[in-house]
């Protein structure tokens, strides 16, 4: 198993994998790291043709906390028809109805997924973060840890919920959008816009 990125959010999937019994043989990244904490061999650049070559020979996992930058690596493997692995925790509980994407997924330890939950592809759900039933999340989000989505709430591709924050019952937030931590949404989230507090407000909304 390779590791693409290798800073804290890979620290965390790191643990997630060998919690689940892979073993993670090494990195790719811009530059060989000089905090190692786990010892992993360096493979050089992503795109780099040695970095490719053992990537279409092992399993991979893109370990970036970025959804755009993780999107834009899924998508250059997806060129090439590689896809990266789930990354799923032993402590996670998942409704057998709930439907998760194939590929690039990570789901970290104390998730709680209820029924008939769809997830997208890369999408992370973090350290226990809730995803109430029929909740519908795009690809490429992040539900941060402790975050609560109640019912039926629709997240959009990209979207970030922030650590704690707590989004009622029948809400739909928009692409690209952020939910500062510790908010309270009660009202629907445009694309690209940005809300804190409890009730939320909006602070900005970028194009």
């Amino acid at each position: 198993m390779i590791l693409i990125g290798y800073s804290g959010h890979a620290f965390v999937v790191y643990g997630i994998l060998r919690a689940a019994g892979k073993t993670v043989t090494g990195y790719c990244d811009f530059e060989a790291k000089a905090n190692n904490p786990f010892n992993l061999a360096y493979f050089g650049n992503e795109i780099s043709p040695e970095a490719t070559e053992k990537i279409m020979q092992q399993d991979f996992f893109i370990s970036v906390g970025d959804n755009a930058i993780r999107k834009k690596v899924f998508r250059h493997f997806e060129a090439i028809q590689r896809y990266p692995v789930n990354a799923v925790h032993p402590s996670a509980i998942i409704d057998e109805s709930a439907q998760l994407g194939k590929y690039g997924m990570m789901i970290s330890a104390a998730v709680c997924i209820n029924p008939l939950a769809i997830i997208g592809n890369g999408t992370i759900c973090n350290t226990g973060c809730i995803i109430e039933h029929e909740c519908k999340i795009g690809e490429f989000a992040h539900i941060a840890p402790g975050a609560v989505l109640c019912g039926n709430v629709q997240i959009g591709d990209g979207a970030y919920v922030g650590a704690g924050a707590v989004i009622r019952q029948g809400i739909s937030v928009g692409k690209n959008a952020m939910i500062g931590a510790g908010a309270v949404v009660v009202k629907h989230v445009g694309d690209n816009e940005t809300v804190v507090g409890n009730p939320s407000r909006i602070m900005n909304r970028s194009v």
